[in-house]
């Protein structure tokens, strides 16, 4: 990836999730001024910055520099059940799977 793309690159991921700068800036844990001077200026950010701009996305740097076709941009809304999901016990996560299996068979 190209400095100038890593820019776009943060701009294109709040697009596929339909974020503003400020939702990316509250979600990052990065104030709105410096966030509109780095992509309006086209300064990059430094590694911290980035990182935190990545947590705030809900994705790893790798995923960030990972821009293939096979990648994946999840929205907020399945980032928090990826969480949700994280934090169920073994057998919770069962019975969600199952539970999930028959609404796919009540839906067909």
């Amino acid at each position: 990836m190209q400095e100038t793309d890593i820019n776009a690159r943060i701009r294109k991921l709040c697009d596929a999730r339909g974020w503003t700068v400020y939702r990316l800036a509250k979600e990052s844990g990065i104030t709105y001024s410096t966030l509109c001077t780095m992509l309006t200026k086209s300064n990059l950010p430094s590694i911290p910055t980035l990182s935190k701009i990545c947590s705030g996305l809900g994705i790893t740097m790798s995923d960030f520099f990972n821009d293939g076709s096979n990648s994946v941009l999840l929205t907020a809304e399945e980032c928090a059940h990826i969480a949700q999901w994280k934090s169920l016990t073994e057998e919770n996560r069962i019975a969600a799977e199952k539970y999930i299996h028959f609404l796919l068979l009540e839906q067909k």
